[in-house]
């Protein structure tokens, strides 16, 4: 609509413009020609073709809902006039106006009704995959993802998997789904094959990568992501100069590519040709910008590969740059920390400012003066920041209860602890790590008793709720098992999305006597939080279920994953059959 026509007309009219527009599109509502008598309307059925007074004014209140920014009533307007007509366009407004809104489950809801009215349109699909992306949802996301791919659309799965990736998510099935959709495809996408072959990748199939790059077809030569990839791949499987050449080959597609060149300075520093290397990131930062984000990256990579003093040379600059990172800050003291620099390091990371990196920092100082035979020295540069700043004084409580630990004074750790609850009983989180402490030393009754202070002093503390519930279910005592369930229910009803939380209850489920139950749980909190003591729980689920390939293969995973797996090594001793398949044939 011409912009000239909101000044001269007014928000009225212009509403009641975007409103006519929206309907004019719909093909099931035609204007009314057919002059008709008031006498006539008496009898006369419901309109259901024309645009109607109640629909209209329905829509005239939700654009100057959405005009005043009250989304809610927008997006509730559309929607009812979407269902009148069966309009693709009015909800596909009700979902643009729930975007506005901070209520995903509102433009969950709109943004499937727009699907449902517009079966053959990828954008909904794209929508929902960006909600499950915000929830973390990766294979709900994958399959929206890999339906607009079956609509012959550029799909974006290579995307989505490195967003996956650099959330730290669990894609083991993600391949899982992949795998099954290139089975039945009839034809693969270069964009299919990318996404797989680095699916591979991060779980461990790095040969079977390569050689799903290798098979594709010559048009794959032109898409710089396939040699991004290539020259990753070879870096993971020590290939320096076959990386090299495929960066240099995907920057001959891309010259400026900013992945590609740093991909090939990598390659030029495990080649051994550092000078290089620098000029190559030398001349990143000229195209790109010498920009404070940029230096912390390429920093980074050197420290990555053992090369302090080109990372030494990038970070300087940004000392004088008036606030310098805390990121810079961490790296140069920890480049002073190898050195045995004692001094520049507790210079640097005591400039990092109160912030989400001030307790990280002391810690690091703490470290540094107790590794060099100065404990005491530890204590009193923590006390000393204890009445610097008062705010972090239980965090710093925190950091040298773990530092008198690391370095065997347990006792002493546990008293400090004590005595600083005793001053400040309301601290939860420190009255969290006192409990901790207890379990780790087999006093169940005293780990029980710090618990439920902190849920007298809480009841919703689903921390402590989810620990207490846990090891009722754990302990396996038949009488508490209840209590144990009754505990987690109320930590899951608090905090359903947390992953710990998840794995409590799918065990008690277990421990109930219902692995059907805990299955789902187990599997989402293994997508979540792929550690070695969920690994055991769904594992023996698995088996209980009479799942023995699908456990097998687990086990596997788990061993090639983790070093350290008490849980799983517990598993093996109660289960030897899992490592022996001829013992359950």
């Amino acid at each position: 609509m011409p912009r000239h026509f909101f000044i001269k007309h007014g928000p009225r009219a212009a509403a009641a413009a975007l409103a006519v527009t929206a309907l004019s599109s719909c093909q099931s509502v035609a204007p009314a020609t057919t002059p008709i008598s008031v006498a006539s309307m008496e009898n006369a059925p419901q309109v259901t073709r024309g645009l109607d007074a109640e629909s209209l004014s329905t829509l005239l209140i939700a654009e100057l809902a959405g005009l005043r920014g009250d989304y809610g009533r927008a997006t509730d307007g559309y929607i009812q006039t979407a269902e009148r007509y069966k309009s693709a366009k009015l909800a596909q407004r009700a979902a643009l106006a729930a975007r506005f809104m901070d209520d995903p489950d509102t433009l969950e809801a709109t943004t499937q009704r727009w699907k449902q009215l517009a079966p053959n349109s990828e954008e909904p699909l794209y929508l929902l995959a960006s909600l499950a992306i915000q929830r973390q949802d990766w294979l709900r996301a994958l399959e929206l993802r890999l339906a607009i791919s079956n609509q012959g659309r550029d799909a974006q799965l290579l995307e989505l998997v490195e967003i996956a990736l650099e959330a730290n998510a669990n894609t083991s099935a993600m391949l899982a789904q992949m795998r099954q959709h290139l089975n039945d495809a009839a034809n693969s996408h270069v964009d299919s094959e990318l996404a797989m072959a680095l699916l591979e990748a991060a779980n461990g199939l790095q040969a079977t990568a390569q050689q799903r790059l290798e098979r594709l077809p010559a048009a794959a030569a032109e898409h710089p992501d396939a040699w991004r990839l290539r020259a990753a791949i070879a870096l993971d499987t020590g290939a320096p100069q076959r990386a090299y050449d495929s960066a240099r080959q995907g920057l001959k597609l891309q010259p400026e590519d900013l992945q590609l060149m740093m991909l090939q300075a990598q390659a030029e520093i495990r080649l051994g040709r550092t000078e290089n290397a620098e000029a190559t990131t030398d001349a990143l930062l000229e195209k790109h910008g010498s920009t404070s984000g940029l230096r912390l990256l390429l920093a980074s990579l050197y420290l990555q590969e053992n090369q302090p003093d080109p990372a030494h040379r990038l970070l300087q600059p940004l000392l004088s740059n008036g606030t310098t990172p805390d990121s810079a800050l961490l790296m140069l003291g920890g480049i002073a920390q190898n050195e045995d620099d004692v001094d520049s390091a507790l210079l640097y990371y005591r400039k990092v400012p109160e912030g989400k990196n001030f307790l990280l920092s002391r810690s690091r100082a703490a470290f540094t003066l107790a590794s060099h035979d100065r404990l005491i020295d530890g204590q009193r540069f923590l006390a000393s920041e204890r009445r610097a700043h008062p705010a972090f004084s239980a965090g710093l409580i925190g950091v040298e209860v773990n530092l008198l630990d690391r370095f065997g004074q347990s006792a002493q750790a546990t008293n400090l602890l004590t005595d600083f609850l005793n001053q400040h009983p309301g601290n939860a989180e420190l009255r969290h790590m006192l409990a901790i402490r207890a379990f780790r030393d087999g006093d169940l009754a005293m780990m029980e008793a710090q618990l439920r202070i902190a849920l007298e002093q809480d009841p919703n503390d689903a921390v402590a709720l989810n620990a207490l519930g846990y090891t009722l279910a754990d302990e396996q005592i038949p009488s508490r098992i209840d209590e144990a369930a009754r505990l987690i229910e109320r930590a899951y009803q608090l905090d359903p999305d947390n992953p710990a939380v998840l794995d409590s209850l799918g065990w008690v489920r277990f421990r109930q006597g219902d692995p059907q139950a805990a299955l789902p749980l187990l599997e989402k909190a293994w997508q979540q939080m792929p550690d070695q003591e969920v690994a055991s729980h769904l594992i023996e689920v698995l088996w209980t279920l009479g799942q023995q390939t699908h456990a097998r293969q687990m086990l596997k995973l788990a061993l090639e994953r983790f070093a350290q797996r008490p849980a799983i090594d517990e598993l093996l001793q109660r289960i030897p059959a899992l490592s022996f398949p001829e013992l359950s044939d």
